[in-house]
């Protein structure tokens, strides 16, 4: 064979390889799960006296069990927030600057931020509950509904063109009915919180998302009657890499 052509065939089969290690590296590039939520997702350890706390292990937190029961292929970005609402400014907390406290606010800048992403789960309303807020369960439902839109309409980001996530809508499990610290805060949300799964179920219908009630696989069990224990914790995160293993198969 003449030299020219041995170098020719030695170029293609280089080629061919090159291609074949791009497809088998685009074929393995992970699932990419976006967990966006409040103290909840931030995985806030609840003690009795309320404040100050700090935050469970990454593996005991609700994103970080969805990880470990998803398995190998999936990858999970933490976007929780201490005091994050759907779509409200909270003026007492004024220490968080920027978007704030709102998730409207923060919400398509961290979608760009971590782009691409397959999915975003989005579990807020409980700090909507507020008496500060006066919202009615099916306001606080919209809010939640604002959040979906943005997901379904960023369409790409900052100069790219990645189609927009799925939407996994997670309703709040009710409060507990054991608050001290937070009680005041909080006045009448209790009975406002166990409307909140039926008002965000409307929501994925009419959206035509994902949806979990999170009151139907665990109870808010923390000491505060705000936040979970970590056995609640890592049952939820359970639940919801069912229901994003079910999405994204």
């Amino acid at each position: 064979m003449h030299r020219t052509q041995r170098t020719i065939l030695a170029a293609a089969s280089l080629l061919v390889g090159a291609l074949a290690l791009a497809t088998s590296a685009n074929a393995a590039e992970p699932t990419r799960v976006m967990a966006f939520g409040d103290s909840i997702t931030w995985g806030w350890k609840p003690v009795e006296q309320g404040v100050p706390s700090d935050r469970f292990a990454a593996s005991v937190r609700w994103p970080g069990a969805m990880l470990v029961a998803l398995g190998q292929g999936y990858e999970v970005v933490e976007e929780g927030l201490n005091a994050r609402t759907t779509d409200v400014a909270d003026p007492t907390l004024p220490m968080i600057t920027g978007a704030g406290l709102d998730g409207s606010a923060y919400l398509p800048a961290a979608l760009a931020s971590h782009e691409p992403l397959d999915v975003v789960v989005i579990m807020l309303g409980t700090n909507d509950l507020k008496a500060q807020f006066n919202r009615t369960p099916e306001r606080i439902a919209e809010g939640a509904d604002k959040l979906v839109q943005i997901v379904k309409n960023i369409h790409g980001g900052v100069g790219t063109t990645y189609q927009s996530p799925k939407v996994l809508l997670v309703a709040p499990a009710p409060l507990g009915g054991n608050m001290v610290f937070f009680k005041e805060p909080f006045a009448g949300g209790l009975a406002k919180s166990q409307q909140l799964g039926k008002a965000y179920a409307a929501i994925a219908a009419k959206e035509g998302i994902g949806f979990l009630d999170a009151g139907a696989v665990i109870k808010t069990d923390g000491v505060d009657g705000l936040h979970l224990s970590g056995d609640a914790e890592q049952a939820l995160g359970k639940a919801i890499a069912a229901k994003v293993r079910e999405m994204t198969r």
